[in-house]
């Protein structure tokens, strides 16, 4: 029996408005197209990914084949094809989650990899995570005559699910598995929900996505965009009005504000960081209850404290892990956990 991403009981979690439109893309085409702009933005491209997109379903199966359709398949200088180009497939629920595999193309050339999985035969929950960098047209599943295929049982914090807001680290690189990025941990060590609009070099600070933010219904937001501006003066000049526009629109929305983990080796490092600061602080100032600040240069310290990144720039799994540790005893203060 097979089962289409596009039909229940498979649930999709993770892709903006996908029960109104049926598309597997961050941002709509005419919010991509607008916000595209040459040689400083790609989000024509980088909207139409699915990172953060998750396929999530209750089986009795003993053997589930995992597939899909994908758009593109281009080698990235940074990462694999294990860490950007396969769906990730886990097994179980909240603190019992375990990692089943991968479901990874057999070359650059391989548009519709599959792969089938062992299970048990108990009714549990399965989540297929897609992958980091490719856009996807078609994902399925197919289980054998008589298994019991069921809508997944949800995230315990589902109703307004957390919005991660930034780079190419808040998308995921360079994680080995998309499943390991800061993100994707604090998912599900929380139990939560969540959208992952990361757009790597090209998050801006753009109003319109504060706007596009604002419909999602979120439940807290990382607001972690440091890296991807271009000079300090240009986050000076986009950072608080981001803020305010976020809190126009959003009065109670908690929002932790983030700086660069790279600390050690970013230019302006310092200014960045009290500019990042004093918007926090200002919001304080003003009464804002729901802000909190998490300053990069404490992710990475101690004796391993330059074996955390895979070029100075990005995390490897040990930097993200590192990342969600310390962001997690703040995820649980702003969600009141």
């Amino acid at each position: 029996m097979r089962y289409s991403v596009f039909e229940k009981p498979l649930r999709v979690y993770g892709v903006p408005h996908f029960d109104r439109t049926h598309r597997l893309e961050r941002l709509p085409s005419e919010l991509r197209e607008r916000l595209d702009l040459p040689d400083t933005c790609d989000m024509v491209h980088l909207g139409s990914r699915t990172m953060g997109g998750r396929v999530g379903f209750r089986t009795d199966a003993k053997r589930i084949t995992v597939g899909a359709k994908l758009e593109t398949l281009a080698p990235d200088p940074g990462m694999g094809r294990y860490a950007c180009s396969s769906l990730a497939v886990y097994f179980g629920k909240g603190e019992s989650w375990r990692f089943a595999g991968l479901v990874c193309p057999g070359s650059w050339e391989d548009m519709t990899p599959s792969k089938c999985f062992e299970h048990d035969g108990g009714m549990e929950d399965i989540m297929i995570y897609m992958p980091r960098n490719e856009v996807i047209s078609d994902l399925w599943i197919e289980v054998e005559e008589g298994a019991a295929v069921c809508e997944p049982t949800g995230y315990k914090y589902g109703d307004k699910p957390m919005v991660f807001f930034g780079s190419s680290i808040t998308e995921g690189g360079h994680a080995a598995v998309v499943t390991n990025a800061y993100s994707e941990l604090l998912s599900r060590w929380a139990d939560a929900d969540y959208y992952n609009l990361g757009f790597s070099g090209s998050c801006h600070g753009q109003l319109e996505l504060a706007d596009f933010i604002s419909g999602l219904n979120p439940g807290v937001l990382f607001y972690d965009y440091d890296h991807n501006a271009p000079t300090a003066d240009y986050l000076e000049a986009t950072h608080e009005p981001f803020f305010r526009r976020v809190r126009e629109l959003m009065p109670e929305l908690p929002v932790i504000m983030m700086t660069a983990p790279n600390y050690a080796y970013m230019p302006e490092a310092d200014r960045r960081r009290s500019i990042i600061r004093r918007t926090f602080e200002n919001a304080l100032a003003a009464g804002d209850k729901k802000v909190w600040f998490v300053d990069g240069k404490e992710y990475f310290t101690g004796r391993d404290a330059h074996v955390c990144t895979t070029d100075t720039v990005h995390p490897n799994d040990f930097g993200f892990h590192l990342m969600a540790e310390k962001l997690f005893p703040v995820l649980k203060e702003a969600l009141g956990l």
